[in-house]
């Protein structure tokens, strides 16, 4: 019998009716004998000592839950549904994970890997829980630990070692990677079901990368042209890996140990086994990495919405006051922002232009989106699945709000130990199975043990070789740009050139049926768009009263296949001896990221993405005309390549005295596509608390790893905004007693370090509760009323647009929505703070153009703030948190919880809220080759 995870760990998520009325009617004891786990495999025998070329003395961790096994089969998955059992290592790292929020304040260096795993290499005799050769193959070996199941890829060739880090990545995560695959080509209703979550989110990155299959194989044929030896090399370690990958697809089908939801989504008989599971190509890794690409990878886009709001913003003032208003809000370069560089390097990108050239900015209210979806019918044509839609253009096409992830990098000079220490990992959503999987590869050419996307774990993409360790944190510089395309004939005809240019239409076409998994009515519809060679058309509008399509190009349209070079680079310990090194690899990768480094002797960073060479004098926030004039330097249009900025002029650094980052600003004049690095951001969290201990000495793993835990768990609203809002409310005495009750309780919750915990491990209460619930529902009052009298509201809505005003972990949000972990990225914090300090008459750097609060008077800010105050505090916990699918109104522990959004058949229960890495490497090397 699969392991079962006790239920005090965990809170169990519920069952669907659909699947409850499924498992009446299923003979699970008929299935059980034959599908409830894969061939058994080899116990090792022989002794796996930990292995030699490891310099990091046992001091290596990492964490990924809910665990290593995503893979279940039928019989695992209906008795999961019904009973909440698990397969084996599905859901053990969850537990740990979850643990460290409730105990980190007692950690010390010998208790981290109750918390984390052992990431040193090998697997000592002891521990070893299986051992295969994949396919019978003499040159690898896949043996799996006792405590995760984590693959340890061991080959004596390079095809061998790489066709089992396919079989392993097959093993862990198939349905996944199927399900991917169709998700980057538009094709996931048509795969998994037409359910509205499936609708959208083939929408949202079908709109991003509209690949035809002919554009995927050119994207491969283009990286391994271009990249001489490294290029054919990449090429035959992804033919290896594919090859074992479909070397387990048969397996797994003969011995009928496949994933169970092939059969629940009737690609294949539970009875019969009739069915196929389609073997994987080489332009399937191009689509799954054009899906990761677009998740974690490409800052910018919003220069429609920018547009939108500065013309609000100049509707409202005038041109030149209401300019003035929109760029101080904007925030581009504000001097009061946290930043990641902060020796005072200058790295100038994105800046505002003297005098812009070139903008198109629209006519007031003639912007509309372009239809992604036609033809619809059933139970496409519903009112829900609109909505769907409307909701996946919105997240698509509005400013860049994907970043996640946080480093905590200390030197070795502020150390206890005299070696560096790093935290880090990428915050990439909760899911189940996980986007990432855990993996050890060892063989020719490649060293390393960390995490990958499933199916494009060829090499390892964050985390550790022999003597150091990376890990990335998205960065969102802007690498997209909206041109303007004027048209001509009719409205898919543009000038290109002074030449009437067809624009090429790309469709895909899909349907579904009910499936015992999604029970969805039939139903089917097409999805269309237009493409130039300035990018798929996203918008159309007038400009001047001509009639534009506005189109989005990114730099790394039609290129994600190119960063398989650096990444291979990092995971070639001949190429990887330090912290150039690693920023040389860095720079063969083409997303957008912040990437780290840590060995014995060094940190360094370096900020990754080919940064386009704009014309002289265009603004990258709004759209510009498509023209030769305003194109990026040196653009191909059939290739889209360019002149991008070169390797100086990205923000990058060797041992700085710390380094920390949660997607905040960069450096010093570098700006970042996405609204809102200003003076409160949550990377503030992070850099107070490391430079405190930097400033104290002798930082020790167990000291960072406190830092990170502490700050995870703070609201930054009540960390950083919420005293100077107190220091207005109590420039006098508060006499209403509602209001009065209110603001002692807030007062005590900051006193006592404004953290949402619970009063106990597994209590789901939180210890001050009642400030917590009048927080977060007066936070939505406060901004409201102190932002739109002076706004107008017009001007206040689209701002809204740029920036949402709030990212509580309760509240839906971000790619996942609710119950994701990852909060306080995007808010109005920074304006709040820096317009209270205005009324107070405090030092404000980089202050908002006009003060709005109460008028920029004392008296009338603090009747705001109280009113909204009293009004809040008069809310019920039912009405802050009005519940949903697993919360039951007012349930606020329950609301701000952590699922594991399925992906596949297997459930796991909610966590208490934690806003930190998914994948998570806690690193102090001692020694170096």
């Amino acid at each position: 019998m699969p392991r079962r995870t006790p239920r005090t760990a965990l809170v169990r998520l519920r069952t669907s009716r659909r699947f409850t009325r499924f498992l009446k009617t299923a003979s699970i004891c008929v299935l059980v004998g034959g599908l409830l786990s894969p061939l058994t495999q080899t116990a090792a025998s022989a002794a796996t000592a930990t292995a030699s070329n490891d310099y990091c003395g046992g001091r290596c961790s990492d964490i990924l839950p809910p665990g290593e096994n995503g893979n279940a089969t039928l019989a695992q998955i209906l008795l999961n549904q019904a009973f909440g059992t698990q397969p084996s290592h599905a859901e053990d790292q969850l537990g740990p994970y979850a643990n460290l929020a409730s105990g980190y304040k007692g950690l010390t260096d010998a208790t981290i890997n109750n918390f984390f795993n052992d990431s040193s290499f090998g697997v000592p005799s002891d521990q070893v829980a299986s051992t295969e050769n994949p396919a019978g193959r003499s040159d690898v070996t896949i043996v799996r630990d006792k405590k995760a199941g984590v693959p340890h890829i061991t080959g004596s060739t390079r095809y061998g070692t790489e066709f089992g880090a396919g079989y392993a990545a097959a093993e862990d995560r198939l349905w996944l990677m199927d399900v991917f695959r169709h998700v980057g080509r538009g094709q996931l209703t048509s795969f998994a079901g037409g359910a509205a979550a499936n609708q959208g989110l083939e929408q949202e990155f079908y709109r991003n990368a509209p690949y035809t299959e002919a554009d995927l194989q050119a994207q491969i044929d283009n990286a391994v042209a271009r990249n001489g030896a490294r290029g054919q090399q990449a090429l035959a370690d992804a033919d290896a890996y594919l090859a074992g990958i479909n070397s387990y697809i048969d397996a797994s089908d003969s011995g009928r140990y496949f994933p169970g939801e092939y059969d629940l989504t009737g690609h294949k008989d539970p009875i019969t086994n009739a069915g196929t599971i389609d073997h994987f190509k080489i332009t399937d890794l191009v689509a799954l990495a054009s899906v990761i690409g677009t998740l974690f990878g490409s800052g910018g886009g919003g220069e429609v919405n920018n547009a939108v709001s500065l013309l609000a913003a100049q509707q409202e003032y005038g041109v030149e006051e209401g300019t003035k208003v929109w760029e101080s809000f904007r925030e581009r370069n504000d001097p009061e922002a946290v930043l990641t560089v902060h020796d005072g390097s200058s790295f100038p990108y994105g800046g505002k232009p003297d005098t812009a050239q070139g903008e198109a900015l629209p006519d007031a209210g003639s912007v509309t989106q372009e239809p992604l979806v036609y033809d619809r019918t059933g139970s496409a044509a519903t009112a829900a699945a609109k909505s769907t839609s409307t909701a996946a253009a919105k997240s698509t096409l509005s400013s860049s709000h994907r970043g996640m992830s946080n480093a905590l990098v200390v030197s070795g000079k502020y150390t206890a130990s005299g070696h560096p220490i790093a935290v880090f990992g990428p915050q990439t959503g909760y899911f189940a199975p996980q986007l990432l999987m855990l993996q050890e590869i060892q063989g020719p050419g490649i060293s390393a043990r960390g995490a990958s996307f499933a199916g494009l774990s060829m090499y390892v993409e964050l985390g550790r070789g022999q003597d150091y360790s990376w890990s990335a944190t998205t960065s969102g510089q802007d690498i997209i740009d909206t041109y303007a395309v004027e048209l001509c004939q009719d409205d898919h005809h543009y000038l290109y050139h002074g030449t009437c240019t067809a624009m090429d239409e790309v469709e895909q076409k899909n349907s579904w049926s009910p499936t015992t998994a999604d029970s969805t009515p039939a139903g089917s519809y097409t999805m269309k768009v237009w493409r130039t060679k300035y990018g798929p058309v996203e918008y159309r509008a007038t400009v001047g009263g001509k009639k534009v399509a506005y189109t989005t190009l990114r730099s790394s349209y039609l290129h994600e296949a190119d960063s398989i070079i650096g990444f291979q680079m990092l995971n070639d310990p001949d190429y990887v001896k330090g912290p150039q090194d690693f920023q040389s690899a860095a720079q063969h990768i083409n997303f957008t990221f912040n990437w780290f480094y840590a060995d014995s002797r060094h940190t360094a960073y370096y900020n990754s993405g080919d940064n386009p060479v704009r014309a002289a004098g265009v603004d990258a926030e709004f759209p510009v005309w498509a023209q030769p004039a305003y194109e990026w330097r040196n653009w191909d249009p059939d290739t889209n390549t360019a002149d991008y900025t070169p390797a100086s002029a990205h923000p990058n650094s060797i041992d700085q005295d710390y380094y920390v980052s949660w997607n905040n600003k960069q450096a010093k004049d570098y700006t970042t596509a996405s609204w809102g690095d200003g003076s409160v951001h949550r990377g503030n969290l992070l850099d107070d608390r490391v430079k405190k201990l930097v400033a104290a000495g002798g930082v020790t793993r167990t000291q960072l790893v406190q830092a990170m835990a502490d700050a995870a768990l703070a609201d930054l609203r009540a960390e950083d905004v919420l005293p100077k809002l107190l220091k207005v409310i109590n420039s006098s005495a508060v006499s209403d007693p509602t209001a009065a009750a209110a603001v002692n309780k807030l007062q005590a919750w900051s006193t006592a370090g404004a953290r949402r915990t619970e009063t106990s491990a597994g209590s789901k209460t939180y210890a001050d509760a009642d400030a917590i619930r009048i927080l977060d529902a007066w936070w939505p009052l406060l901004v409201k009323a102190e932002f739109e009298p002076g706004l107008g509201s017009d001007l206040y809505t689209d701002l809204t647009g740029n920036l949402s005003i709030d990212e509580a972990p309760s509240a839906g949000h971000g790619p996942t929505g609710s119950h994701a972990g990852s909060s306080f990225q995007y808010g109005w914090w920074s304006y709040v703070d820096k317009d209270i300090r205005a009324v107070l008459g405090e030092n404000v750097q980089g202050g908002l153009a006009e003060k709005y609060c109460g008028g920029g008077d004392l008296g009338s800010c603090r009747n705001i703030l109280i009113s909204t105050l009293d009004q809040a505090a008069g809310m019920t916990a039912a009405q802050v948190y009005p519940g949903d699918s697993l919360c039951s109104a007012g349930d606020q522990w329950c609301a701000d919880s952590i699922v594991q959004r399925t992906l596949g058949g297997i459930k796991h229960g909610n966590i208490s809220w934690q806003n930190r890495p998914t994948f998570q490497q806690v690193v102090e090397y001692t020694s170096h080759r």
